[in-house]
C-alpha cells in the first residue's frame, strides 16, 4: 500500500475542556507556544521584558510576583494571547512586566432574584413569576474569552428570558402545582444555554406566584362554593344514616312496648342530672290507664 495514501485517522480531545466548547473561543488556539506565534516582534519585546525583570532584580519581583486566593483563578494575556495552561492559581504566579495582563476569575456559588416577570400562561392568564438562580464559573477561561460579562447575560438577559418561555408553555394548574418540574426544566435550559460561557447552573428555584386580585377572588369564591357543596353533602349523608339508626330503633322498641316506658324514664333522668329546673315530661296514656284500673 502507498504510504502516500495512507489516510491518519484524526485524534478526537478527550473531553470538552480539551474542546473548548463548541462556540466562540478554542482553547488549543489560545494555548500553544507564545513565542512561535508572536512573531519577531513579540519575541523581541518578551526578551526584552525579560532582561527588564532580571536587571530590575530584587525590586522587579514585587511587580512580576500575584497572589489568587482559593476561590479565584487568574487567566494571563501574554501580548494579547492566553498563556499556556489555562487559569493560573490559588496561591503564587508569575507575569512578565509590560507585556503581561491577567484578570481574576470568581469560581464560588452566586445566588441572584430573578426580578418579577409578568408572564401570560398558556390557558391566557397574566400571573407574576419570580426566582432565584444558582450557579458559578466552571471554565474561567471560557468565561473571560467567550463572552464580554457571564454574569451579566445569565442575570439579565438569559434567565429572565427562560423564566417566560418556560412558563409560557403552562396552564395556571400546572404552575401552581408543579413547580419542581418547572424549576428542573428551566435549570436544563439555562445549563446548556451557558455551557459555552463556561458557567454551570447548579439549581433553579420558583419563589413565588402573584395572581391578580380579580382572579384570586374568584378562585376564593369557587372554592368557598365547593366546600360549601361539600358540607350539604356530608350533612344529607348525616341524616340519611340518622334516619336508618331510628328505624331500626323504632322496630326494636315495637317489639316490646315497655321499653318505651324505659326509654322515657331514662331521658327524665339524663334531664334532671343535668339542669335543677321544671321538667314538662309527656307521660304515656297507657301508664294512666293501669292507674285508672287499679
Amino acid at each position: 500500500m502507498n504510504p502516500e495514501n495512507e489516510v491518519v485517522p484524526m485524534k478526537e480531545p478527550k473531553n470538552r475542556e480539551e474542546q473548548g466548547g463548541s462556540h466562540g473561543f478554542q482553547q488549543d488556539e489560545g494555548y500553544h507556544n507564545e513565542e512561535a506565534s508572536a512573531g519577531m516582534c513579540g519575541c523581541l519585546l518578551i526578551a526584552m521584558s525579560v532582561l527588564l525583570m532580571l536587571v530590575t532584580l530584587p525590586l522587579s519581583i514585587w511587580m512580576c510576583i500575584k497572589i489568587v486566593k482559593e476561590y479565584e483563578r487568574a487567566i494571563i494575556f501574554r501580548l494579547g494571547r492566553i498563556v499556556r495552561g489555562g487559569a493560573k492559581g490559588p496561591g503564587l504566579f508569575f507575569i512578565l512586566p509590560c507585556t503581561d495582563s491577567f484578570i481574576n476569575v470568581d469560581m464560588r456559588t452566586i445566588t441572584f432574584d430573578i426580578p418579577p416577570q409578568e408572564i401570560l400562561t398558556k390557558d391566557s392568564v397574566t400571573v407574576s413569576v419570580d426566582g432565584v438562580v444558582y450557579y458559578r464559573v466552571q471554565n474561567a477561561t471560557l468565561a473571560v474569552a467567550n463572552i464580554t460579562n457571564a454574569d451579566a447575560a445569565t442575570r439579565l438577559l438569559l434567565a429572565q428570558t427562560t423564566l417566560r418561555n418556560v412558563l409560557g408553555t403552562k396552564n395556571l394548574s400546572e404552575i401552581l402545582s408543579d413547580r419542581e418540574e418547572i424549576a428542573h426544566s428551566m435549570q436544563s435550559s439555562l445549563d446548556d444555554a451557558t455551557d459555552a460561557w463556561g458557567i454551570k447552573v447548579e439549581r433553579v428555584e420558583i419563589k413565588d406566584v402573584k395572581l391578580p386580585l380579580q382572579l384570586q377572588r374568584a378562585m376564593a369564591a369557587e372554592a368557598e362554593a365547593t366546600r360549601e357543596a361539600r358540607a350539604k353533602v356530608i350533612a344529607a349523608e348525616g341524616e340519611m344514616n340518622a334516619s336508618r339508626a331510628l328505624k331500626e330503633a323504632s322496630l326494636v322498641i315495637a317489639e316490646s312496648p315497655s321499653a318505651l316506658q324505659l326509654r322515657y324514664l331514662q331521658t327524665l333522668n339524663t334531664i334532671a342530672a343535668e339542669k335543677n329546673s321544671t321538667i314538662i315530661f309527656p307521660l304515656p296514656l297507657e301508664m294512666m290507664q293501669g292507674l285508672i284500673k287499679h
